[in-house]
């Protein structure tokens, strides 16, 4: 079961530029930041109310963050949903013909992640997340 919007995805040019206003000028918490080498990005969770923004800073320009911020510039990227069991929701989307970016969850920085296509969501790339209890 979906349980909330865990995070909103943001994709920018440079994360610590990023983090100047999200963290240092509207407020919010840093909750998690690293290098995910797997999937080309520095990211940054930060924390407001009990959801996050997730700001993504892509390694090259070849990978998908990458030929975002090439196309769009920074911005909203994608809408995250929190659940308590990721399987679940994969097995749900395929039984419903939804495209699915990833066959199955991987790891991300907001615990096992996956992402259902735009095509199949009327154009809003959605993410579904398990966080993993620390």
């Amino acid at each position: 079961m979906l349980k909330k919007i865990h995070h909103v995805g943001v994709v920018v040019r440079d994360l610590d530029e990023g983090l100047k206003f999200w963290r240092d000028t509207l407020g919010l918490h840093l909750t998690k930041s690293e290098t995910i080498e797997e999937q080309g990005v520095k990211a940054a969770l930060l924390k407001v109310g009990d959801s996050e923004i997730e700001l993504l800073e892509p390694l090259n320009p070849d990978n998908g963050v990458g030929k975002f911020l090439a196309r769009r510039g920074g911005g909203l990227h994608h809408v995250c949903f929190e659940t308590d069991d990721i399987d679940r929701e994969l097995e749900s989307a395929r039984a419903k013909n939804i495209q699915l970016i990833d066959q199955k969850a991987r790891h991300g920085l907001a615990g096992m992640i996956c992402f259902l296509h735009p095509k199949a969501t009327r154009g809003v790339l959605v993410e579904y997340a398990q966080p993993i209890e620390e």
